[in-house]
């Protein structure tokens, strides 16, 4: 416990114009990694539009980057990849460490802006809502001809943890 920072919580949102694998859509699902952590979402059938309104849980011992990748899931065969994203989390986190409270819902505590080295496909902003901090992305899927992913970020403390500095 005490190596643990806390845990990131990453909102799977939805897919918007995923590429079509199978014969006119495909079978999505997003898997999420960090570091040796690995988590899968559901699969939505025939859809390249798909909602998943899924939350998982990282624990986060270090800032590592987190990977996402897209899978068409198959039956009779190895899944497709749909393409994937790299994000940093250390934006959020030095929002996190801020230690900011009372905030109006709504306050943008900062952006952060598309780079060539991020996925963001729009600026992303860090925004205090319902006393806490949460980054919303909407992620431009690499390694495929379309495709976006919207995800959102929020940060859980943990008692006995090491805790943001």
């Amino acid at each position: 416990m005490e190596h643990l920072l806390g845990l990131l919580r990453i909102h799977v949102n939805k897919g918007v114009n995923l590429a079509i694998r199978d014969v006119c859509s495909s079978d999505p699902y997003v898997v999420i990694r960090m570091g040796k952590q690995k988590l899968k979402t559901r699969v939505v059938k025939n859809n390249i539009n798909p909602v998943w309104d899924e939350a998982l849980t990282l624990s986060v011992s270090e800032p590592l980057p987190v990977k996402l990748e897209v899978y068409d899931r198959d039956t009779f065969s190895l899944d497709d990849k749909m393409g994937d994203a790299v994000f940093d989390i250390q934006p959020f986190l030095e929002a996190i460490k801020m230690r900011l409270n009372n905030l109006p819902n709504g306050t943008i505590i900062t952006t952060v802006k598309p780079t060539r080295t991020n996925c963001l496909s729009e600026e992303s902003q860090i925004i205090w809502t319902d006393g806490k901090a949460v980054q919303k992305m909407v992620l431009r899927l690499q390694n495929v001809e379309c495709g976006e992913i919207e995800i959102q970020l929020s940060w859980i403390d943990i008692p006995g943890s090491r805790g943001l500095k």
